[in-house]
């Protein structure tokens, strides 16, 4: 089954409690769903967006994307039913707080590419972070050292 059907995000819709390997994939689909959605903020995909997509998911969850799979994710009806967010935030209640800041910090390096911020990419980051549920320690690397 393709990633792009993000049958692990919606089985968290459906109530159900993921196994580890369930939770492993549903942090790859929610790292596919936020990135990808990252790219379709103008209606405008870019194919060097695409490719940056891709690049910092492989080196955040290892797995290697289809181009395909990205540009679904982009695109996908699902945000026609509910906001990224909410997907996001019920989601973030499955992962553990390393995998939702590894999506916080893929997410700052694609919007950081172009070497430009706007308002928009940090009001989506924002927005996103906040439904990752981290803290402002967690979201620039203060760990509990004892």
């Amino acid at each position: 089954m393709s990633i792009s059907s993000l049958g692990g995000v919606l089985k968290i819709f459906g109530g159900g409690e993921p196994s580890p390997e369930e939770q492993t994939q549903l942090f790859k689909e929610v790292a596919l769903m936020t990135l990808a959605r990252a790219t379709a903020a103008d209606s405008n995909i870019k194919q060097i967006e695409v490719e940056m997509v891709r690049d910092v998911l492989k080196a955040h969850t290892g797995e290697d994307f289809p181009v395909s799979d990205i540009r679904v994710a982009a695109q996908s009806a699902i945000f026609e039913r509910a906001p990224l967010e909410r997907f996001v935030s019920a989601s973030s209640k499955k992962l553990k707080w390393q995998n939702r800041l590894s999506i916080a910090r893929a997410l700052a390096e694609v919007i950081e590419a172009d070497d430009r911020v706007t308002e928009f990419e940090l009001n989506f980051f924002n927005q996103i972070a906040s439904a990752l549920d981290l803290t402002p320690a967690q979201l620039i690397g203060l760990e509990l050292k004892e």
